[in-house]
Protein backbone atom coordinates (compact mmCIF):
# COMPACT_ATOMS: atom_id res chain seq x y z
CA UNK A 1 0.00 0.00 0.00
CA UNK A 2 1.82 2.73 -1.22
CA UNK A 3 1.77 6.26 0.69
CA UNK A 4 -0.18 7.91 -2.21
CA UNK A 5 -3.57 5.78 -1.11
CA UNK A 6 -3.21 6.85 2.16
CA UNK A 7 -3.00 10.51 1.54
CA UNK A 8 -6.01 10.64 -1.14
CA UNK A 9 -7.66 9.03 1.32
CA UNK A 10 -6.92 11.61 3.70
CA UNK A 11 -7.40 14.37 2.06
CA UNK A 12 -11.03 13.16 0.11
CA UNK A 13 -12.20 13.21 3.75
CA UNK A 14 -11.89 16.94 4.89
CA UNK A 15 -13.88 17.33 1.39
CA UNK A 16 -16.32 14.99 2.23
CA UNK A 17 -20.00 15.69 3.84
CA UNK A 18 -18.96 14.74 7.38
CA UNK A 19 -15.27 15.77 7.14
CA UNK A 20 -15.94 19.05 6.32
CA UNK A 21 -18.45 19.58 8.61
CA UNK A 22 -16.78 18.12 11.29
CA UNK A 23 -13.55 20.94 10.32
CA UNK A 24 -16.59 24.22 10.18
CA UNK A 25 -17.14 22.72 13.93
CA UNK A 26 -13.35 22.50 15.13
CA UNK A 27 -12.67 25.78 13.74
CA UNK A 28 -16.03 27.09 15.23
CA UNK A 29 -14.75 25.70 18.72
CA UNK A 30 -11.52 26.95 18.24
CA UNK A 31 -13.02 30.59 17.61
CA UNK A 32 -15.12 30.04 20.60
CA UNK A 33 -12.09 29.43 22.91
CA UNK A 34 -9.87 32.44 21.84
CA UNK A 35 -13.55 34.34 22.70
CA UNK A 36 -14.27 35.24 18.86
CA UNK A 37 -17.91 34.78 19.46
CA UNK A 38 -19.56 36.61 16.60
CA UNK A 39 -17.34 34.22 13.82
CA UNK A 40 -17.59 31.12 16.21
CA UNK A 41 -21.49 31.55 15.45
CA UNK A 42 -20.81 31.98 11.56
CA UNK A 43 -18.96 28.47 11.27
CA UNK A 44 -21.25 26.80 14.01
CA UNK A 45 -24.45 28.01 11.89
CA UNK A 46 -22.43 26.87 8.67
CA UNK A 47 -21.98 23.01 10.19
CA UNK A 48 -25.57 22.73 10.88
CA UNK A 49 -26.50 23.80 7.37
CA UNK A 50 -24.75 21.58 5.93
CA UNK A 51 -25.75 18.44 8.33
CA UNK A 52 -29.47 19.21 7.64
CA UNK A 53 -28.91 20.18 3.83
CA UNK A 54 -27.30 16.39 3.09
CA UNK A 55 -29.70 14.97 5.44
CA UNK A 56 -32.34 16.48 3.23
CA UNK A 57 -34.10 13.78 1.59
CA UNK A 58 -35.11 15.96 -1.73
CA UNK A 59 -31.60 17.23 -2.00
CA UNK A 60 -30.04 13.71 -1.53
CA UNK A 61 -32.18 11.86 -4.00
CA UNK A 62 -31.13 14.10 -6.32
CA UNK A 63 -27.20 13.73 -5.88
CA UNK A 64 -27.07 10.16 -6.29
CA UNK A 65 -30.42 10.27 -9.69
CA UNK A 66 -27.42 12.20 -11.51
CA UNK A 67 -25.28 9.08 -11.02
CA UNK A 68 -27.49 6.31 -11.03
CA UNK A 69 -29.37 7.41 -14.30
CA UNK A 70 -26.66 7.67 -16.12
CA UNK A 71 -26.53 3.65 -17.47
CA UNK A 72 -29.60 1.61 -17.58
CA UNK A 73 -29.95 -1.72 -15.73
CA UNK A 74 -27.94 -4.95 -17.60
CA UNK A 75 -29.26 -6.80 -20.54
CA UNK A 76 -29.42 -10.52 -20.12
CA UNK A 77 -29.37 -11.41 -23.20
CA UNK A 78 -25.90 -10.31 -23.93
CA UNK A 79 -22.91 -12.82 -23.71
CA UNK A 80 -19.32 -12.45 -23.15
CA UNK A 81 -16.93 -14.15 -21.48
CA UNK A 82 -15.98 -12.31 -18.29
CA UNK A 83 -17.60 -10.31 -15.71
CA UNK A 84 -15.87 -7.95 -13.21
CA UNK A 85 -17.42 -7.34 -9.95
CA UNK A 86 -15.68 -4.73 -7.96
CA UNK A 87 -15.30 -5.21 -4.44
CA UNK A 88 -16.33 -3.47 -1.36
CA UNK A 89 -16.51 -3.49 2.32
CA UNK A 90 -16.68 -6.90 4.43
CA UNK A 91 -15.47 -7.80 8.08
CA UNK A 92 -14.34 -11.61 9.32
CA UNK A 93 -16.19 -11.28 12.66
CA UNK A 94 -16.53 -15.09 13.19
CA UNK A 95 -19.77 -14.53 14.87
CA UNK A 96 -21.56 -13.55 12.19
CA UNK A 97 -22.42 -15.74 9.14
CA UNK A 98 -21.06 -15.10 5.87
CA UNK A 99 -23.86 -13.24 4.64
CA UNK A 100 -23.54 -9.92 6.94
CA UNK A 101 -19.89 -10.53 6.68
CA UNK A 102 -20.14 -8.79 3.54
CA UNK A 103 -21.47 -5.03 3.23
CA UNK A 104 -24.70 -4.35 2.23
CA UNK A 105 -23.60 -3.07 -1.44
CA UNK A 106 -20.98 -6.29 -1.63
CA UNK A 107 -23.75 -8.51 -1.20
CA UNK A 108 -25.23 -6.89 -4.33
CA UNK A 109 -23.42 -6.54 -6.49
CA UNK A 110 -22.34 -10.13 -5.99
CA UNK A 111 -25.38 -11.50 -6.43
CA UNK A 112 -26.39 -9.42 -9.60
CA UNK A 113 -22.82 -10.92 -10.91
CA UNK A 114 -23.92 -14.56 -10.13
CA UNK A 115 -27.35 -13.94 -12.11
CA UNK A 116 -25.56 -12.80 -15.28
CA UNK A 117 -23.10 -15.40 -14.92
CA UNK A 118 -25.64 -17.74 -14.51
CA UNK A 119 -27.19 -16.36 -17.93
CA UNK A 120 -23.64 -16.99 -20.03
CA UNK A 121 -22.31 -20.40 -20.30
CA UNK A 122 -18.50 -20.68 -19.84
CA UNK A 123 -18.27 -17.34 -18.31
CA UNK A 124 -15.77 -16.56 -15.44
CA UNK A 125 -16.48 -13.99 -12.95
CA UNK A 126 -13.66 -11.99 -11.54
CA UNK A 127 -13.14 -10.82 -7.95
CA UNK A 128 -11.12 -8.28 -6.90
CA UNK A 129 -10.40 -6.12 -4.10
CA UNK A 130 -7.72 -5.82 -0.72
CA UNK A 131 -7.69 -7.03 2.87
CA UNK A 132 -9.07 -3.63 3.85
CA UNK A 133 -8.52 -3.63 7.96
CA UNK A 134 -8.61 -7.57 7.91
CA UNK A 135 -6.53 -10.42 7.32
CA UNK A 136 -8.81 -11.72 4.25
CA UNK A 137 -8.91 -9.94 1.14
CA UNK A 138 -12.39 -9.01 -0.18
CA UNK A 139 -11.92 -10.75 -3.39
CA UNK A 140 -11.82 -13.82 -1.22
CA UNK A 141 -14.71 -12.78 0.47
CA UNK A 142 -17.11 -12.50 -2.32
CA UNK A 143 -15.79 -15.51 -3.84
CA UNK A 144 -17.02 -17.70 -0.76
CA UNK A 145 -20.02 -16.52 -0.45
CA UNK A 146 -20.72 -17.08 -4.79
CA UNK A 147 -18.98 -20.59 -3.75
CA UNK A 148 -21.74 -21.39 -1.47
CA UNK A 149 -23.90 -20.36 -3.21
CA UNK A 150 -23.64 -22.87 -6.14
CA UNK A 151 -20.75 -21.30 -8.05
CA UNK A 152 -17.66 -23.21 -8.62
CA UNK A 153 -14.63 -21.68 -8.13
CA UNK A 154 -12.95 -22.76 -11.64
CA UNK A 155 -15.50 -20.16 -12.76
CA UNK A 156 -13.51 -17.56 -10.84
CA UNK A 157 -10.79 -15.50 -10.92
CA UNK A 158 -9.74 -14.16 -7.58
CA UNK A 159 -7.30 -10.83 -6.74
CA UNK A 160 -6.70 -9.84 -3.62
CA UNK A 161 -4.11 -7.23 -4.17
CA UNK A 162 -6.34 -4.38 -5.86
CA UNK A 163 -6.82 -1.38 -3.76
CA UNK A 164 -9.23 0.96 -5.53
CA UNK A 165 -10.82 0.94 -8.90
CA UNK A 166 -8.16 1.95 -11.14
CA UNK A 167 -5.97 -0.91 -9.67
CA UNK A 168 -8.85 -3.79 -10.47
CA UNK A 169 -9.08 -1.95 -13.92
CA UNK A 170 -5.59 -2.60 -14.62
CA UNK A 171 -5.37 -5.74 -13.43
CA UNK A 172 -8.52 -7.09 -15.20
CA UNK A 173 -7.15 -5.11 -18.74
CA UNK A 174 -4.66 -8.74 -18.29
CA UNK A 175 -7.51 -10.57 -18.58
CA UNK A 176 -9.77 -9.35 -21.20
CA UNK A 177 -7.22 -6.63 -23.15
CA UNK A 178 -9.83 -4.38 -25.37
CA UNK A 179 -12.25 -7.03 -25.55
CA UNK A 180 -15.95 -6.27 -23.96
CA UNK A 181 -16.41 -7.61 -20.78
CA UNK A 182 -19.30 -6.92 -17.46
CA UNK A 183 -18.77 -4.15 -14.87
CA UNK A 184 -20.59 -5.40 -12.02
CA UNK A 185 -20.64 -2.25 -9.59
CA UNK A 186 -23.29 0.24 -7.46
CA UNK A 187 -25.16 2.12 -9.57
CA UNK A 188 -23.82 5.52 -8.13
CA UNK A 189 -19.88 4.16 -8.82
CA UNK A 190 -20.76 2.95 -12.04
CA UNK A 191 -20.30 6.18 -13.87
CA UNK A 192 -16.55 6.98 -12.23
CA UNK A 193 -15.70 2.99 -12.68
CA UNK A 194 -16.84 3.41 -16.52
CA UNK A 195 -14.54 6.33 -16.48
CA UNK A 196 -11.55 4.47 -15.15
CA UNK A 197 -11.94 1.39 -17.32
CA UNK A 198 -12.72 3.15 -20.50
CA UNK A 199 -10.10 5.59 -20.13
CA UNK A 200 -7.38 2.83 -19.87
CA UNK A 201 -8.54 1.61 -23.96
CA UNK A 202 -11.56 -1.12 -22.25
CA UNK A 203 -14.42 -1.82 -23.50
CA UNK A 204 -16.89 -2.52 -20.05
CA UNK A 205 -20.58 -3.38 -20.09
CA UNK A 206 -22.55 -1.18 -17.45
CA UNK A 207 -24.12 -4.08 -14.74
CA UNK A 208 -25.69 -1.41 -12.12
CA UNK A 209 -27.25 -2.50 -9.16
CA UNK A 210 -27.27 -1.04 -5.71
CA UNK A 211 -29.69 1.33 -6.06
CA UNK A 212 -29.94 4.22 -3.50
CA UNK A 213 -32.41 7.00 -5.38
CA UNK A 214 -36.22 6.51 -4.64
CA UNK A 215 -39.32 7.61 -5.76
CA UNK A 216 -39.94 11.78 -5.47
CA UNK A 217 -42.75 12.36 -2.32
CA UNK A 218 -42.50 16.12 -2.28
CA UNK A 219 -40.56 18.94 -0.57
CA UNK A 220 -42.16 18.83 2.70
CA UNK A 221 -39.92 16.24 4.36
CA UNK A 222 -37.79 16.02 7.56
CA UNK A 223 -33.82 15.52 7.07
CA UNK A 224 -33.29 11.70 8.39
CA UNK A 225 -29.33 10.04 8.90
CA UNK A 226 -29.87 8.10 5.98
CA UNK A 227 -30.21 10.59 3.55
CA UNK A 228 -26.87 12.13 5.16
CA UNK A 229 -25.20 9.23 4.72
CA UNK A 230 -27.05 8.41 0.39
CA UNK A 231 -25.41 12.35 0.16
CA UNK A 232 -21.62 11.45 1.31
CA UNK A 233 -21.42 8.54 -1.10
CA UNK A 234 -22.63 10.90 -3.82
CA UNK A 235 -20.01 13.41 -2.77
CA UNK A 236 -17.53 10.84 -2.53
CA UNK A 237 -18.30 9.67 -6.54
CA UNK A 238 -18.32 13.51 -8.01
CA UNK A 239 -15.34 13.92 -6.24
CA UNK A 240 -13.64 10.91 -7.83
CA UNK A 241 -15.06 11.66 -11.36
CA UNK A 242 -13.39 15.19 -10.80
CA UNK A 243 -10.21 13.24 -9.96
CA UNK A 244 -10.21 10.84 -13.07
CA UNK A 245 -10.89 14.03 -15.57
CA UNK A 246 -8.35 15.81 -13.84
CA UNK A 247 -5.60 12.77 -14.12
CA UNK A 248 -6.49 12.34 -17.72
CA UNK A 249 -5.46 15.64 -18.29
CA UNK A 250 -2.31 15.20 -16.98
CA UNK A 251 -2.56 18.11 -14.30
Amino acid sequence: MNIGFFLKKFVTFFVEPLGLIATLLAIGLYLLHVKRVRFSKVFFSGGLFLFLFFSYPPFANFLVENLENQYPKFDYKQQVKYIHVLGNGHNTDPSQPLSSQISSAGTKRVLEGILIHKKMPDSKLIFTGYEGDTNTTNAVMNAKLVHALGVAYKDMIINGKPADTKEEALFTKTLVADKPFVLVTSATHMPRAMLLFRSLGMHPIAAPTNYYKSEFRGYLQAPKPLYFYISSVAVHEYIGILWVKIKSLGL
